[in-house]
């Protein structure tokens, strides 16, 4: 059901998008094949992440790589004076106030190794989350560095040809103050659904980063909804037919138990620690830390928290129904094999009767069925016939009235 944690990863192809980014300065998202791509002519990366509009020359003082190279390297991402100090653009950043109008979010789909390493480099990422994603880490989990946060969260991508295989898809959010760096190595619709969402409440919210990282959590968290909502239809549906359904309508039963409790206990697993990742998250929501979410976060996470501590008990509930749904019909199949028995039993018994009042006659005819001497052969008339016939009579009544006695009896 679950692919294995350590894979070979699929390489990028030049057909797909794999760069998204996103600035409140531009209202719109930018797509690209290779990172050198982002930037429009005339824009160095400097002008793409801190204002999101070209800049003139002598402001800029970069180089834009609009030279196609796959590596922006000294003259773009990394050059210092362009890009800030290892921090991410830090520099030059604008003050507290400007720093919603500025706030960036470029989502990476399937990194390579060089791109990694360039974008540790540049923003700062510790090695151990550089590592984390690169191998793909597994385990949800909320860290704390020195100029940003990371959050492992984990949702899944379900095969359409599989109702019940439901893969494993990581998602690495990298937060810093100015901007947020999502990773993912598979493609998914969590990245297009958060822009969608801020597009449609950008006059009603501030979108920093910290927002974003917690649409992003919070859109996760919902794609469980429809199909946690489609097990508990399936549940209900069993629980109120396996009683019900007759021998000849029950065949399918077991199959479905078994199906759906395969969906159930995929999620649980896939659901895992979530809780409690962003309980851990909610409770770093304060203004000691200045890298940590602000407080104001802490409302929504509490929200997702609730969502996710509902929907886990909802599955653990769904399993004790499916649980008891299963022995339910097993029990009834159980009763009815033992019906099936008892009259098997029956009928056994009745032939056990009649053979026990046949077999003494078939002995006593055939013992003079054979080529000896019948006592009253030379006896002219049918007395001594009528006089045998009438003791087997008369032993087979005796037969009969000793067997409906005794079965009575028991």
């Amino acid at each position: 059901m679950f692919e294995e944690p350590y894979r070979d990863r699929q390489e990028p192809t030049d057909e797909r998008y794999r760069y998204s980014f996103y600035s409140n300065g531009l209202g719109t998202a930018i797509h690209a094949k290779t990172l050198a791509d982002l930037p429009s002519p005339g824009q160095s990366f400097a002008d793409l992440f801190m204002h999101g509009t070209p800049r003139e020359a002598e402001k800029s003082g970069a180089a834009t790589p609009s030279d196609g190279s796959a590596v922006p390297g000294a003259a773009g991402l990394a050059n210092k004076s362009s890009v800030g100090s290892a921090n991410g653009i830090s520099s030059t950043l604008p003050q507290e106030d400007e720093e919603e109008s500025n706030t960036w979010w470029l989502d990476v789909l399937c990194p390579t190794d060089d791109e990694m390493r360039l974008l540790s480099k540049v923003f700062g990422i510790h090695p151990l989350t550089t590592e984390d994603i690169l191998m793909e880490e597994t385990r949800e989990k909320i860290e704390l560095f020195r100029n940003y946060y990371l959050v492992c969260f984990r949702g899944f991508d379900q095969d359409p040809y599989s109702p019940t295989h439901l893969e494993p898809l990581n998602m690495y959010i990298v937060v810093f103050r100015e901007g947020t760096l999502s990773f993912h190595f598979h493609s998914t619709n969590h990245p297009q659904n958060v822009r969608r969402r801020i597009k449609q409440l950008k006059d009603y919210i501030n979108v920093t980063s910290d927002w974003i990282s917690y649409a992003l959590i919070d859109d996760i968290t919902d794609a469980f909804g429809p199909l946690i909502q489609s097990i508990e239809y399936e549940v209900d549906n069993i629980d109120e037919l396996v009683l019900i359904l007759s021998p000849d309508d029950r065949s399918d039963m077991l199959r479905r138990i078994g199906t759906c409790r395969k969906k159930v206990m995929g999620l649980l697993r896939l659901m895992g620690n979530k809780a409690d990742v962003v309980k851990g998250l909610a409770k770093r929501c304060n203004e000691n830390w200045s890298i940590a979410p602000k407080s104001d976060i802490g409302l929504y996470l509490s929200d997702i928290q609730d969502h996710l501590i509902t929907m886990t008990q909802n599955l653990n509930h769904y399993e004790k129904i499916l649980s008891r749904s299963h022995s339910n019909y097993l029990a009834q199949i159980s009763i009815e094999m033992t019906d099936a028995n008892n009259q098997i039993n029956d009928v056994l018994t009745k032939l056990t009767a009649l053979g026990t009042i046949l077999v003494p006659m078939n002995i006593v005819t055939g013992l003079w069925g054979m080529n000896v001497h019948v006592p009253g052969q030379d006896v002219p008339g049918f007395a001594w016939f009528g006089g045998i016939v009438g003791v087997l009579v008369l032993f087979a009544l005796i037969g009969i009235f000793i067997t409906y006695r005794f079965m009575h009896r028991h």
